[in-house]
């Protein structure tokens, strides 16, 4: 058995696999460096840095009630979120229906009148709307946001370009509906998150906030005092936040990384996301298995098993390292021999602390950038979002752990992890108020 451990990890280490091969302190300078560029009159870097014009500073009063929109993926969310005593949103008037574009093209018109058919019923309830548009948008200075692309399979090319706050208003007053004191406020689903920290949490305990997702894909967003946005001269002191878009963080790889990415699509771009990201861990584990069995470090018998296998996704990935002994599992069902078992648990958990130490030096990036967290008794308030990071077995221990051996210990900067339901929709309540 102490053959087959050395053999493995030395096959980890011969195609940088191993944890070991990411120097915490030397990827989170250069993840910091590619924050300053993003941050530039004329940004150049792998971080887009985008301002979202939304302050992190809430003004919520008892009783304040907000209309909320979340279209993500391809279902579409309407709420009626209302603040009570407490200052804790209340979601009531729940509805969900399907994105309009999902099962065929949709024009303009009928995208936008989709999406008043949801919201007119509450129409009266608040002047204040809050949309959460989980697609990629420009964010106006006004706060609308503006479609650059659809994903998620979405088919409504008309909308690109088209202001989605103003739209929706512009459908509603042809309803007959007053929109004349109506106040949009789109954003993104990290923003949200970010922001449902700042509601649903006490201020005065935190000094600051920081909205985390990592499921299919990966991003972040943080706080931002004005004056560093120095491509946003004309804004007055105070600060905003920031989408990071920390996906597209472009990293060195190993030789395994590279084959992997030259298979996904625009191989060129969301290096980071690609290798942490719920999305892609699976297949690129089984891209590993087979170097694995190429090299010997599997045996022949492993190899005839796993072909017959469909190309791995991170839930099948993650199910081994929960319960390697349960023949209930595809992966499991590969093993004849323990040094094949055991081989096949070290090369797993050797992508999933990887995948950790990634997501730390991400967090503790942003974190060291946001200048907060300097007072144990006030850390940073990190909202994470995804069931990535919460399902894939170890993946939320590790990465708490690197964050204590790296952030805590060697930065003395602090942090907090939470998990917040509805993130998306308390989010998005909150932006019209700020």
């Amino acid at each position: 058995m102490a053959d087959i451990h050395e053999r493995t990890m030395r096959f980890l280490n011969d195609h940088c696999i191993s944890a070991d091969y990411i120097d915490i302190d030397t990827y989170c300078r250069a993840f910091l460096q590619e924050m300053e560029k993003g941050l530039q009159e004329e940004p150049d870097g792998s971080l887009a840095m985008i301002p979202t014009y939304t302050s992190a500073d809430a003004h919520i009063k008892a009783g304040d009630k907000v209309i909320v929109l979340d279209a993500g993926g391809t279902n579409f969310r309407v709420a009626l979120v209302t603040f009570d005593t407490n200052l804790h949103p209340i979601i009531s008037h729940y509805s969900k229906t399907g994105m309009p574009g999902v099962k065929r093209p949709v024009s303009a018109q009928e995208f936008f009148s989709t999406l008043a058919d949801g919201v007119q019923p509450l129409i009266d309830e608040s002047d204040y709307i809050g949309f959460c548009f989980s697609y990629a948008a420009k964010i106006t200075e006004e706060r609308d946001g503006i479609p650059i692309v659809f994903s998620k399979e979405i088919k409504a090319p008309e909308v690109i370009g088209m202001p989605v706050g103003k739209s929706l208003l512009a459908e509603l007053e042809r309803r007959g509906c007053d929109v004349s004191k109506k106040k949009v406020a789109v954003l993104n689903d990290t923003v949200a998150t970010l922001l449902a920290g700042v509601a649903t949490q006490y201020p005065g305990d935190y000094s600051g906030f920081i909205g985390f997702i990592l499921g299919t894909g990966t991003n972040t967003a943080y706080v931002e005092c004005n004056e560093n946005i120095l491509s946003l001269k004309h804004l007055e002191k105070g600060s905003q936040i920031i989408n990071v878009e920390s996906g597209n963080y472009d990293l060195a790889v190993g030789p395994l990384d590279e084959e992997f990415l030259l298979k996904t699509k625009d191989p060129s771009v969301y290096h980071f996301e690609k290798m942490i990201s719920g999305a892609y861990l699976g297949a690129f584990s089984h891209h590993v298995i087979l170097k694995a069995i190429k090299e010997g470090i599997l045996s022949s018998s492993f190899a005839q098993r796993f072909a017959t296998l469909e190309t791995l996704d991170t839930t099948r990935m993650s199910n081994y390292l929960e319960m390697p002994l349960n023949t209930t599992y595809d992966l499991v069902t590969c093993i004849t021999n323990e040094e094949d078992g055991t081989a096949l648990y070290l090369i797993l958990d050797s992508i999933i602390r990887r995948a950790a130490k990634l997501t730390a030096l991400n967090l503790s990036a942003t974190v060291l950038k946001s200048k907060a967290g300097t007072n144990p008794r006030q850390p940073v308030l990190i909202n994470a979002d995804g069931t990535t990071f919460y399902k894939t077995e170890k993946l939320e221990f590790y990465t708490r752990l690197y964050l204590d051996e790296f952030l805590q210990k060697k930065h003395r900067r602090y942090a907090k992890i939470v998990q917040i339901d509805n993130s998306p929709i308390i989010g998005a309540a909150v932006a019209p108020l700020v």
